[in-house]
């Protein structure tokens, strides 16, 4: 079977003209005729691509979105305002006495540190995941025009079956009439 070129699987499988075609089904059709592979690992892509800063920034949010963290930080509070309201208060040594002041401010800082962060994160499993849409979308592509392709294989040998088998009728009918 003769190995067929983006132009030809463009115009007979998706109906296009080369020009007219996205970018996705472009690299689908190129895939086809070099016989590459499309499926790849969207996570490991976007893993390679990642920054460090990317990379921080989805520890952090992995670890301040976790109860492990809620937990500790919720011990680490009480703590502190028991230590200068029950403990240090006795002595009048309190460093940050009721209404906690300092701890506000450092909870307010820890906020607005923590938020822009923890939406980096959020905005690069965004990209993650229209990443894996649009990869989704070339291997689903790929799938289907490789249905369309063996749906002509399976036409073309039954037109070459049933053209057999109508030369194989003729020459029946034909040494029937001779006899």
């Amino acid at each position: 079977m003769q190995k067929r070129t983006v132009e030809q699987l463009s115009e007979q499988l998706l109906h296009k003209p080369v020009g007219a075609l996205s970018p996705e089904e472009r690299g689908v059709l190129e895939a086809i005729v070099s016989r590459q592979i499309v499926a790849d690992d969207v996570g490991e892509l976007a893993e390679e691509r990642a920054s460090f800063g990317e990379r921080l920034s989805d520890r952090v949010a992995a670890v301040g979105g976790s109860w492990g963290f809620i937990i500790a930080f919720s011990v680490v509070l009480f703590a502190w305002m028991l230590l200068n309201s029950k403990i240090l208060g006795k002595f009048d040594a309190g460093f940050d006495p009721y209404p906690f002041i300092f701890l506000n401010l450092m909870l307010s800082t820890l906020a607005a540190v923590q938020a822009p962060i923890i939406m980096m994160s959020q905005n690069r499993a965004s990209n993650k995941d229209r990443i894996a849409a649009a990869h989704d979308y070339e291997v689903n592509l790929r799938a289907e025009i490789d249905i369309i392709r063996l749906h002509e294989k399976i036409d073309l040998l039954m037109i070459e079956k049933m053209a057999k088998l109508e030369a194989d009728l003729g020459e029946i009918k034909a040494a029937v009439g001779k006899a």
